[in-house]
């Protein structure tokens, strides 16, 4: 087992990786870009790991056995240090932290790893933050920065970085990993891949809650009602429902176990009011589960958009005969009945509207309901 094993389907990937972990004087700052799903999180950790391998031999590093090894991957490691936002945006505060950390020597490693996975969150005045240190770093510190695309950061950043590009997996090999880690059933798993389009973590959390899945059914069944304007006022509402129910699923309980785990650690009383100290604390945790509520809504429509998107994607393949593997096989006869009544530029033109809806919910303030109402009534 090595710190690679988990970059499915990222061949020339890890070939470059384990290339510059070899190497005794590694470019001091890494882009690591990729789709959602592609992994490149992991593969900026799997990197880290490498770099601060304890093999001997040079390129052997990344052997996923050593204490180094371990603990780097596990988040634990002295001279690993990471930024991931679960707020809309990574503040100047956090990217002020960052450099502060940046000036420190390792401290039993060869080097002091930064990790920025969410790098295309940070607003100009955090990203100007950081262009010095990475302009001129110390000489045992390496950045590893992680966006959706080269263009999501500035190209003052994007010039001074050696740039991984990373791809989308086969399902095939999502479907593998997914047995191999995760113990999941083959057939199981070959199905959420395939729903999944790859994204590795969605798979993984449709293979384990079987009310994702459910959710997700009903998201791709959606356009299967579009009849009239009532007709499709109702599908907004039910995919703005699904998605945000989706989204509550997937932060509540975490809500609540933070909650009592920092109640836990104050001492607080069991009944009762808290005092003022107290209180503060838990108004600091629940500002940042709102925060982080407003991001996991926005990333969840946007899912709920992505699925409803691989209906219109499995019409056009039948409208085009291309042959290619249909990611909803189970809706074949429904599919197939509706790419009879459309050609493939009104299949595309319905895609491009959903696209735009996408963007507007990241781009703009727009409230959900009315931007997906619209969109839904483009559909007809």
């Amino acid at each position: 087992m090595s710190v690679w094993d988990d970059l499915q389907g990222q061949a020339p990937v890890v070939e470059q990786l384990r290339r510059a972990a070899a190497e005794d004087r590694p470019t001091h700052a890494w882009l690591f870009t990729g789709p959602p799903g592609s992994g490149r999180s992991n593969a900026a950790r799997a990197f880290a790991a490498a770099l601060l391998c304890e093999v001997e031999d040079p390129s052997a590093r990344g052997c996923g056995q050593c204490r180094a090894c371990r603990t780097a991957l596990a988040g634990s490691h002295a001279d690993v240090s990471s930024v991931t936002t679960e707020k809309v945006t990574i503040s100047i505060d956090e990217a002020r932290e960052l450099v502060k950390k940046a000036q420190d020597k390792p401290s039993t490693g060869r080097w002091r790893v930064l990790i920025v996975e969410d790098a295309d969150r940070m607003q100009e005045r955090s990203t100007n933050v950081l262009l010095k240190a990475i302009e001129e770093p110390p000489p045992r510190t390496i950045w590893l920065l992680c966006a959706p695309s080269p263009g999501d950061v500035l190209v003052t950043i994007r010039s001074r970085c050696r740039p991984v590009g990373l791809r989308l997996p086969p399902a095939a090999d999502v479907a593998e990993l997914l047995v191999r880690r995760d113990g999941i059933d083959p057939t199981v798993a070959e199905e959420v891949a395939r729903a999944a389009q790859s994204h590795v973590g969605v798979a993984k959390r449709l293979a384990t809650d079987e009310g994702a899945r459910a959710r997700r059914e009903k998201i791709v069944r959606l356009p299967l009602s579009l009849r009239s304007v009532s007709g499709a006022m109702k599908v907004a509402a039910d995919l703005v429902a699904l998605a945000e129910a989706e989204a509550a699923s997937s932060f509540e309980q975490r809500n609540a176990e933070e909650k009592a785990a920092l109640l836990a650690s104050l001492g607080a009383p069991e009944t009762g009011t808290l005092p003022p100290a107290m209180r503060s604390q838990v108004k600091r945790l629940e500002d940042d589960q709102l925060r982080r509520a407003k991001r996991s809504k926005n990333d969840y429509f946007d899912r709920a958009l992505t699925d409803l998107l691989s209906f219109y994607r499995d019409v056009l393949v039948l409208q085009l005969g291309s042959g290619t593997d249909l990611v909803n096989e189970a809706l074949r006869p429904e599919l197939e009945a509706f790419a009879a009544r459309a050609t493939a530029e009104v299949t595309l033109a319905r895609m491009d509207e959903i696209n735009a809806v996408r963007r507007r919910l990241v781009t703009t303030n727009v409230a959900p309901l009315l931007a997906i109402e619209a969109m839904a009534v483009s559909l007809l």
